[in-house]
């Protein structure tokens, strides 16, 4: 499943400019890019339940996860805290009183060191899993955590007061006077909306204007986009707002996204207790659906499904959706033996992080557009990209194509890791 996840990363990152239809929905709705980190920690939560199915000693199991926890965040920190600047660009380095906190890896090392912690410590050992009733008793409190976090989460998105705030923006038009401050009236609870809802407050808050995203996804919407859902100039009259930093991976969100974990932890202790293909698959498939139908129903009672906040609609709808392909991959894979199309797959889920940090955080290709001819556009990558271009005789066809390749190639560099026996683990 992992590397599957990775492969759609990478296609919606590179080809979202292209397509902005699969690219991340500019606030609510969801995309194809807005599965891809529900079905992240869902892959997680189902990776601690094959990990901990025996836990002999409490505090050195504990003591790893918090290792892995640290070492992930800081891998987080590094490549998307800014030090890396992309695609196109030849330069590096952060200054570090704009250091970006949070971000992907941040957001899975803290669902990971949660939903382990709680695998660890919250489960009643004591029980023989041999019913239903059995199987509530041993994972009760586990569950009980986790609405806990549930509702913490819920209370502070629609009890939390956001006041009026200000923040600063610079100044496109007279460089000179450096940066304007621009006021964003609020005074409300329970807002969803962009500019003042809790998720936002909070990160403001805590992390700080400077250490957040700059360019969030808002910024495609139709206030703030006159190529909206794409990026573009601002529309005549739009909000301050528009420009303001919101980070989609904050720190009330990330309370959310945690119980995307659990569900796949949920998951994973199905496949550890019950040994017959028919009856996980069969739970599995009651769960997910049972997921989808809940968050469709919460949408229709008002709550909106939103990635950037990780709403509660949003959160069901994905990881039922995750649930449903890790029951279609089961299925093809161990069932119906179906592997050898597979063994692709297979060599980048066994060096996910590797190619996540050289593909989908774009090291790899800035790498290789250090070296080009006479001008930095000159360089292997984009000559490959447009030459893709001018064959299929489209922009977004081409891009398109170059993606894929670049995938087979990601996944035939897997492989040689594999056949050498390397595996990158944190």
């Amino acid at each position: 499943m992992t590397s599957f996840i990775m492969q759609l990363m990478i296609l919606v990152d590179d080809v979202g400019g292209a397509f902005p239809s699969l690219n991340h929905s500019p606030w609510f709705g969801v995309t194809l890019a807005d599965f891809v980190m529900p079905f992240f920690l869902f892959g997680v939560g189902v990776s601690i339940g094959l990990v901990f199915k025996k836990v002999s000693s409490k505090p050195n199991a504990t003591k790893k996860v918090i290792i892995r926890t640290i070492k992930l965040f800081i891998l987080g920190l590094l490549l998307q805290g800014g030090y890396f600047h992309g695609r196109g660009n030849l330069t590096y380095g952060v200054d570090l009183s704009k250091i970006r906190w949070l971000g992907v890896l941040q957001r899975i090392s803290i669902g990971y060191c949660l939903a382990s912690l709680s695998e660890i410590w919250l489960l009643n050992n004591n029980v023989l899993v041999d019913s239903p009733v059995a199987f509530a008793r041993k994972y009760c409190i586990q569950w009980m955590f986790s609405l806990l976090l549930c509702l913490v989460y819920l209370c502070l998105l629609y009890g939390l007061y956001v006041p009026n705030w200000k923040f600063e923006q610079s100044n496109l038009v007279w460089s000179s006077r450096g940066s304007i401050i621009q006021d964003v009236h609020c005074e409300v609870r329970g807002s969803l909306d962009p500019p003042c809802n809790a998720v936002g407050y909070i990160d403001r808050l805590i992390l700080g204007e400077h250490h957040m995203y700059q360019r969030p996804v808002y910024q495609r919407t139709k206030e703030c986009s006159v190529n909206s859902p794409d990026y573009g100039p601002l529309p005549p009259n739009s909000p301050g707002w528009c420009l303001a930093p919101f980070d989609p991976e904050g720190i009330l969100s990330s309370l959310m996204a945690t119980i995307t974990c659990f569900i796949g932890l949920h998951f994973g202790h199905i496949l550890v207790l019950l040994q017959d293909h028919k009856q996980r698959v069969f739970l599995w498939s009651t769960f997910s659906f049972s997921l989808l139908l809940m968050g469709y129903i919460l949408e229709i009672l008002g709550i909106p499904l939103s990635k950037a906040l990780y709403t509660l609609s949003y959160m069901f709808i994905t990881a039922g959706a995750s649930g449903l392909v890790l029951t279609a991959i089961y299925y093809i894979v161990d069932i119906e033996n179906f592997r050898k199309p597979t063994v692709l797959l297979q060599w980048m889920g066994m060096n996910a992080l590797i190619v996540y940090a050289l593909a989908a955080c774009d090291i790899f290709p800035s790498l290789i557009q250090g070296f080009y001819w006479r001008s930095p556009e000159n360089n292997l990558v984009n000559a490959t990209e447009a030459l893709l271009q001018t064959v299929f005789h489209s922009e977004k066809w081409g891009t398109m194509a170059f993606v894929i390749v670049e995938i087979l190639f990601w996944c035939l560099f897997a492989g040689f890791l594999h056949k050498k026996g390397i595996y990158i683990k944190m």
